[in-house]
């Protein structure tokens, strides 16, 4: 009955092996699936859509292939077609039953310039994120089905037309190692039973044999003394050694199918940790996703940073236009003026790379778009909290800073959507607000001509608000410097207005928005006695700007002032606040 146990135990053992080893040989799947493209190589551009990249679950593998210099980049599908719509490009999409397909795409816009043919797209602020590399590329994506990829070379050469995409197959075999390893132990099993069976039948064959009972001083042995002296190794002895000696290739087996199984032919009883949950954010249905990333927003940052360092450095107006624009470049302007003109006159405070501490994107399929930022300066001997209103105009332009100020330490903003979700942009007469954006720098320009007599003076925080003291500061110290000099033959006065940015506001959560305005302060000094001139002998950033050093009909000098403002909204009882401001010296003229 043993012999059938041991034969029985076999079989099982090598059914078990055998189903081991075949899962990890001849049933076991391919380790991946790929998908290639294959263009014509007559467009500059190849779209690849997220159906194509979704068509298999998993992380997607970009391998391009090119003669010269590859270039690849992702972000959303409706983002690529835009900056697309002005060129014809290669798209490459499947159809109902999973193949491939390319076809080209005509413009569907009239190219802006000449330019758009050749446009590199090295570098777009449109792009989620790029790579760029010689001869081949190569990266590991997940994307979702609403991104795609844009393969070019410089924009300018036919696209790289081998294209392939690749995504890992799931064909681990958690339970090839458990089979071998039980069908080890079957074996081992068999083995213990087969050598119980042959020695249960030496016994059953050895001679029993009936006789009176030996002396008590008769040895037991059936050896010999000389012959154990001689090392003569028992019948039994010799059985022993052969029962470990077949024990001994079962366990090498065994050991040796253990040694050949990787961790995926094992189940994975790891135990996982539970996710702890995270606040619930509530998006409004049918709402746009928002304009940028946060590490889409990181990156503009830094190029505003970057170009505006430059300018700055090089005094170029031109380059300096590249990332800024409205008030912001035209304060820039100013200084690179006198700058140029006058060797102690320091420049402008930079504009911070990092960290960026907040992203207020816009959320919108359209342009204009616009985004809100906080950046901290890294510097620790000049800390500075810096806010930026940035505006992207078409699919095919950068980001450029309109509004720039400085947040004082004190300044507390309001609650804010988080990046991934957005804000709306309020429209400049919206009357949600308790005060319209486009009111808000007249009204605000009001109660600096007025102070407390001006019909808005109520509605700010006129208390808190350190631009109005600064501004009534700077006044004072005007009239007191021209009454040194023309008391009784020079008189200053001075006006403020609204100046003619257009106001951005981005909504809070608490239904208010941050408004950020432009404000025109002039003074106007000109003499009382006609016999009388204005000199310059101290105001040599006027004479600069005039080219001349006295005027017998005065000056007129105005700065431009770039205000944040938190407004709230309509039936609240808070006050319009300042949260952030930014002055400077615009331009001077020889009054008419």
């Amino acid at each position: 009955m043993r012999f059938v146990w041991a034969v029985v135990a076999f079989v099982i053992a090598a059914a078990m092996i055998g189903a081991g080893i075949a899962q990890r040989t001849v049933f076991q799947g391919p380790s991946e699936a790929s998908a290639n493209v294959q263009t014509d190589g007559s467009e500059a551009y190849t779209l690849i859509d997220g159906s194509v990249l979704t068509s298999v679950p998993g992380a997607q593998t970009l391998r391009v292939e090119g003669d010269g210099e590859v270039f690849a980049s992702y972000g959303r599908t409706a983002d690529m077609k835009a900056w697309l719509a002005d060129v014809p490009y290669t798209a490459v999409t499947v159809d109902g039953e999973g193949t491939v397909q390319t076809a080209t795409v005509e413009p569907t816009v009239t190219p802006a310039s000449d330019a758009a043919a050749g446009r590199s797209p090295v570098d777009s602020d449109l792009w989620l994120d790029e790579y760029e590399q010689t001869g081949s590329l190569s990266t590991t994506l997940q994307l979702p089905s609403d991104m795609s990829v844009l393969v070019a070379s410089d924009g300018t050469a036919p696209a790289p037309s081998n294209i392939s995409v690749t995504w890992p197959i799931d064909n681990s075999t958690p339970w090839a190692g458990p089979l071998i390893v039980g069908g080890g132990v079957v074996l081992f099993i068999g083995v213990v039973l087969y050598v119980l069976g042959i020695l249960h039948v030496r016994r059953r064959r050895r001679p029993r044999r009936k006789g009176l009972p030996l002396p008590v001083t008769e040895p037991i042995s059936t050896v010999d003394a000389d012959a154990e002296a001689k090392g003569v190794v028992s019948r039994s002895r010799r059985g022993g050694a052969r029962r470990a000696l077949i024990a001994v290739p079962a366990l090498g087996v065994s050991v040796a199918l253990m040694a050949g199984c990787s961790a995926d032919a094992w189940p994975q009883l790891a135990a996982t940790e539970t996710p702890s949950p995270s606040p619930t954010v509530i998006v409004p249905e049918g709402q746009f996703p928002p304009a940028v990333t946060e590490a889409q927003a990181q990156r503009i940052v830094s190029r505003v940073s970057s170009t505006v360092a430059e300018a700055d450095a090089a005094l170029d107006a031109n380059a300096a236009s590249q990332r800024l624009a409205g008030p912001a470049l035209a304060e820039r302007q100013t200084n690179y003026t006198l700058r140029a003109a006058l060797s102690d006159r320091p420049a402008l405070p930079a504009i911070p790379a990092e960290p960026v501490q907040i992203v207020l994107p816009q959320t919108t399929a359209a342009w204009p778009r616009t985004v809100m930022t906080v950046v901290e300066s890294a510097d620790a001997a000049t800390p500075t909290t810096t806010i930026m209103m940035l505006t992207q105009d078409s699919p095919w332009d950068e980001y450029k800073a309109s509004y720039v100020g400085n947040l004082e330490a004190s300044t507390n903003l309001p609650e804010l959507a988080a990046p991934y979700v957005g804000a709306t942009q309020v429209p400049p007469d919206s009357s949600f607000l308790v005060l319209a954006p486009d009111k808000v720098a007249a009204a605000y320009a009001d109660i600096i001509n007025n102070g407390d007599k001006s019909a808005s003076y109520t509605t700010f925080d006129t208390a808190n608000d350190l631009l109005l003291s600064a501004i009534q500061a700077n006044k004072t110290q005007r009239t007191d410097e021209l009454n040194q000099t023309g008391a009784g033959t020079a008189q200053i006065s001075f006006s403020a207005s609204a100046g003619p940015a257009t106001p951005i506001a981005l909504a809070t959560l608490d239904t208010g928005a941050i408004v950020a305005v432009n404000v025109y302060e002039s003074d106007t000094a000109k003499p009382t006695n006609p016999d009388a001139v204005i000199k310059l002998d101290n105001n040599p950033a006027v004479k600069a700007l005039t080219g001349v050093d006295q005027s017998a009909t005065g000056f007129t000098t105005t700065y431009s002032d770039q205000v944040f403002f938190y407004v709230p909204s309509q039936g609240s009882d808070d006050q319009i606040r300042l949260l952030g401001y930014r002055s400077s010296l615009l331009e001077a003229k020889v009054s008419p």
